[in-house]
């Protein structure tokens, strides 16, 4: 059995998830499975989640191989992935992205998901460049993009796909900090002092609040896609 590219440690009272494909991070259906896993653990046991990458590379989006075929293959991909975002945008506890590289396409949903976003020196790439690729952004990727970007960027990097350098995704929103020399000891850093400084009870109810829109978006969303599915040759 080969080894899963999603590992968790616990650094104290924080869940260390770290993402490690040995190549971009492509989000695989196993790899989104190996995913919920560890959040599930994470729930269970931290108090915060840290969410990280591989030096260079955060995470290069949805395995492109998969969604170029088209199909149910690629329709179940988008759909498991929606439901990650939606995952980790609703988690009960606070959730720190490290930014190790590169975060493209599903690798800059990630960041939007995230509570805090801190990212390695480098000169990475960052932004949603579905459209720039063939595809559509999902209407839960458009809500989290409003909720989370600058509203001067907004349209530029949903619309035109504009990608951004880490000093210019901080401006845009996709960050809160760039340029740092040890991004996952820092993200371990700030999701210690949040577990510390909040209270969790009341972390979870307000997250429930803040959410809530979101939730109701892929209601929307899994209701569309079953009626493509079911519009679809039994074929495709």
């Amino acid at each position: 059995m080969s080894e899963s590219p999603v590992t968790m440690s616990l650094v104290g009272d924080v869940a260390l998830l770290e993402i490690d494909d040995g190549k971009v991070n492509a989000l695989t259906p196993a790899l989104l499975g190996d995913l919920w896993g560890a959040l599930d653990a994470a729930e269970a046991e931290a108090g915060a989640v840290v969410l990280a990458g591989r030096p260079g590379v955060f995470c290069a989006g949805l395995d492109l191989n998969v969604m170029r075929t088209g199909g149910r293959a690629a329709m179940e991909l988008l759909h498991k992935g929606t439901e990650t975002f939606l995952r980790l945008a609703e988690f009960p506890k606070p959730v720190v992205a490290s930014c190790t590289g590169h975060a493209l396409a599903a690798g800059a949903v990630l960041l939007l998901c995230s509570d805090i976003r801190i990212c390695s020196a480098g000169d990475f790439k960052i932004g949603l460049n579905e459209v720039a690729i063939g595809i559509a952004l999902p209407e839960l990727v458009v809500e989290l993009a409003r909720a989370r970007l600058s509203p001067r960027h907004f349209t530029a990097a949903c619309n035109t796909a504009q990608v951004y350098s880490p000093a210019e995704a901080t401006d845009a929103g996709f960050l809160d900090r760039a340029g740092s020399a040890d991004a996952t000891g820092d993200a371990v850093q700030a999701a210690a002092e949040l577990a510390r400084r909040l209270d969790a009870a009341a972390f979870a109810k307000t997250r429930q609040a803040t959410c809530r829109g979101l939730a109701d978006t892929i209601i929307r969303n899994a209701a569309a896609l079953m009626e493509a599915r079911r519009a679809r040759p039994a074929s495709a």
